[in-house]
């Protein structure tokens, strides 16, 4: 790493009409003899919390990795992470007991708040804070968006969804307030217009569209006006920050041009986005990356899928909806099916990981600086119960996770104490999040091997 004497602001942008674009951390970002310290000044050890929610649990049993300690090896489900598997810590026998009676509604709310829902129907339901809009209050305050929310679905359902309970809970991971919920967004375009469009009303922002064909054409005068400052690495670094950010632009395009021509709709999906459930998310994905590498934001919230999701996977050969899969009455061949769509949507987490860990970033990679909790409120979804569920930890924290690991507790232990650990990998010490009893030593320590 080159160090400069004199360092480019962390908020250096390129400027156009409509555009208004944060650069990715350059060594010429960097201040003399900072570069190794770690403290929260430093921008090159800065750290990034995510969230990526799958709906109704698992099948545990090929879920769970052989052995604990050292991940020797991965289970069936488990597979797609083999090249990032030195990066991920998976954790047995974690529960939600705030989550129960067990309800859809109450997975997807306790995931992140680990707090009781309200029971009722109506507008006057209350749930608690969650654990990134905590991180959102401290990590966030330097960043053009505090947090970024975002789903693969509609979720524009109202009134009663599951059990009594209001749909609020179930459309919602992010709670501000323990009543304010914060809406996703599915979109690809309009998340693409959040991150990288100068703002203004949406009669402006169309405006802006229609004067460009891409986004980076707004802003090939100013970054040639700002490569004469660059040494060679981070002109090249800018360069590959503006081409990623070209190729999403490039698929947002043709997924708006396919919906035009189509006459089919998912009423699940927005329109406007890849037709595939596969390019859409790793679309979503894609953005995040973009999102984090440029310090737009420092958390994010993912649903993967919403509870109760009658969403079929005819591109893994599973036409059955997801959702009676779940309810198997432990049938082979329905637990079977589940399990493929389980395997399927950590592919998609293996793909987000593996974009993390080959976008560079100071002395690592985005993956050594970023922890992402992946994982669900329910573990076995045919009972709808909230204990030993499938939980995945990955990333570095900037030098505080060790990976390759699965810790296996004996006994049931709150999902909180998680979040409150993770929490405090970030830099935000609290003494107790939600039903948490302590933090969770086990993620302290290197594993000896």
């Amino acid at each position: 790493m080159i160090i400069t004497k004199n360092a480019l602001p962390r908020r250096t942008f390129l400027k156009g009409v409509g555009t208004s674009l944060v650069l990715p951390l350059l060594d010429a970002m960097i201040p003399p003899l900072t570069a190794l310290a770690d403290t929260p000044a430093n921008p090159a050890r800065l750290r990034r919390l995510g969230f990526v929610f799958m709906p109704m649990g698992s099948d545990i049993t090929r879920w769970t990795p052989p052995g604990a300690g050292r991940l020797a090896d991965l289970s069936p489900t488990l597979n797609p992470l083999g090249r990032v598997k030195d990066h991920i810590t998976v954790i047995s026998n974690l529960e939600l007991l705030n989550a129960y009676p067990g309800t859809h509604s109450s997975s997807n709310s306790a995931f992140l708040s680990a707090a009781k829902a309200k029971h009722t129907e109506s507008t006057d339901y209350f749930l608690g804070t969650t654990v990134d809009q905590i991180a959102a209050r401290q990590i966030g305050k330097e960043t053009q968006l505090p947090s970024l929310e975002l789903a693969m679905d509609l979720l524009a359902t109202v009134g009663q969804c599951d059990n009594g309970f209001a749909c609020v809970y179930q459309n919602n991971l992010s709670w501000s307030s323990p009543t304010t919920p914060l809406p996703a967004e599915a979109h690809p375009r309009i998340v693409f217009e959040r991150l990288f469009g100068e703002g203004g009303s949406v009669a402006e922002r169309r405006s802006a569209l229609k004067k460009r064909a891409s986004l980076l054409d707004a802003v090939t005068e100013d970054f040639a006006r700002l490569r004469r400052k660059l040494g060679p690495a981070d002109r090249a670094r800018v360069s590959g920050y503006l081409e990623s950010i070209r190729e999403v632009e490039r698929r947002i395009q043709k997924a708006d041009a396919d919906a035009k021509e189509s006459t089919l709709r998912d009423l699940d999906r927005p329109m406007g986005v890849p037709a595939s459930y596969a390019d859409h998310a790793r679309l979503m994905f894609d953005l995040q990356v973009l999102a984090l590498q440029g310090d737009i934001t420092r958390v994010i919230t993912f649903q993967l899928a919403r509870e109760t999701s009658n969403r079929t996977y005819p591109e893994i050969g599973v036409p059955d909806p997801h959702h009676p899969l779940t309810h198997h009455g432990n049938d082979p061949e329905k637990i079977a099916k589940m399990a493929k769509i389980n395997q399927f949507h950590v592919s998609l987490f293996a793909y987000f990981l593996e974009r993390l860990k080959a976008t560079r970033e100071g002395d690592g990679s985005l993956l050594d600086h970023s922890l992402v909790l992946y994982g669900s409120g329910m573990g076995n979804p045919n009972v709808h119960d909230h204990t030993n569920l499938p939980i995945i930890v990955a990333g570095g924290a900037a030098g505080r996770m060790k990976g390759g690991r699965h810790i296996k507790y004996d006994q049931p232990t709150p999902l909180a104490n998680l979040h409150l650990t993770l929490l405090d990998k970030v830099g935000v010490r609290l003494d107790k999040f939600g039903d948490s009893s302590g933090k969770l030593a086990e993620l302290d320590g290197a594993l000896s091997v």
